[in-house]
């Protein structure tokens, strides 16, 4: 298991960004333990707000985890009060900024110290996402969100949950430049391809045939995946549906990444409004495409971790992604430095552009 050390990414562990931590329907007022980060958390939903919340673990009283225990009366009785929770060791409660606001037992005031950090946390698109950063800075891009998924003729996705993978989130990432993997693995005969990284996006466009997601004498396949950050990947795709494919991969701890996949579809009969003959329809070709990324997840699961590739001229542009890779594992003041050296279209040698001029790799 490599770190990111190992891959010489830069001064933090973990990148900068927005990451999916929890369905959304998934959190409900019953807190429950998450590990992401290389750290432990409390997540729950408040029950004025209807808002989800995300505090660190440990209560700083005799540090309690506030969301791991079945057996506490505290928790018997509903831990979460409001949109605070109590620890079910002394019953300390938090607020949903953090900060301690009752101690059962105590009539002096409460130390300022008796606080835990609260995390930056939205809803977008039946996900949770939580934004990270080592430097404790503000968004920098708004949450990943289809604006297609307010329309009804499209039949929204559910969630797989893959679960935890002992892979550096580097050799996910590697794939959005992996022209060459297509074929063999996919069975997708690209015809064009690019790569064009731009601020905190990296973008991969590709059109050709798939023995998976299209069929013979089909329709060519041609897709847009498009990195949000170091971590959310929203590909729009056109082959037998039209459909946009959602891939959220988190770190757990350094070198190991929890992962999720979905696909929305629109009306595969052409509804206006997807009816209920659709939704089979588009679950099964979400399975298709989750049995496509599955060839990928079986390919890192058992591989060494590629620190220093040894690439050769039509593997694609694996430098420049790696080079706009690190500008996420350090700090912004450095952002520009890693755009300047990695900014712009780029396709692999020997092969068709997808658009435009643009520089072989």
């Amino acid at each position: 298991m490599a770190t990111s050390k190992d891959y010489g990414l830069g001064e933090f562990t973990f990148p900068r960004g927005w990451f999916m931590v929890a369905e959304s329907e998934k959190v409900t007022s019953v807190p429950q333990g998450v590990r992401y980060f290389g750290q432990d958390f409390a997540l729950y939903r408040g029950k004025d707000s209807g808002k989800v919340i995300l505090l660190d673990a440990y209560c700083p009283h005799m540090g309690t985890h506030l969301a791991r225990n079945n057996t506490s009366y505290v928790i018997q009785d509903g831990a979460v009060e409001g949109d605070s929770i109590r620890c079910p060791y002394h019953a300390w409660r938090f607020g949903p900024d953090g900060k301690c606001n009752h101690i059962p037992y105590a009539s002096g005031p409460i130390p300022p110290a008796a606080r835990v950090r609260s995390w930056p946390v939205a809803e977008s698109m039946g996900a949770v996402f939580v934004w990270y950063d080592a430097e404790g800075g503000e968004p920098e891009w708004d949450v990943p969100f289809i604006d297609k998924w307010d329309d009804p003729s499209w039949v929204r996705w559910r969630f797989d949950d893959l679960g935890q993978i002992q892979v550096h989130p580097q050799e996910i990432l590697d794939n959005i430049t992996d022209v060459a993997h297509f074929n063999p693995v996919h069975g997708s005969l690209t015809q064009r391809f690019e790569n064009e990284f731009r601020g905190h996006k990296a973008i991969q466009r590709m059109a050709g045939g798939h023995r998976t997601l299209t069929t013979d004498g089909g329709p060519e396949l041609v897709t847009e995946a498009i990195y949000h950050g170091p971590s959310v990947l929203i590909t729009s795709m056109t082959g037998t549906h039209d459909s946009y494919i959602f891939i959220a991969h988190t770190p757990v701890d350094d070198g190991s990444t929890y992962v999720w996949h979905a696909l929305m579809v629109k009306s595969p009969t052409g509804q206006v409004v997807a009816s209920a003959e659709d939704v089979p329809i588009a679950r099964g070709y979400q399975d298709f495409a989750l049995a496509a990324f599955a060839q990928d997840f079986d390919v890192w699961k058992h591989k060494r971790p590629c620190i220093q590739g040894l690439f050769v001229q039509g593997d694609g542009a694996f430098q420049k992604q790696r080079t706009w890779y690190r500008q996420f594992y350090n700090p912004r003041a450095k952002r520009d430095e890693y755009l300047r050296a990695s900014e712009g279209i780029h396709v692999p040698k020997g092969m068709q552009p997808f658009s435009g001029s643009s520089k072989a790799a």
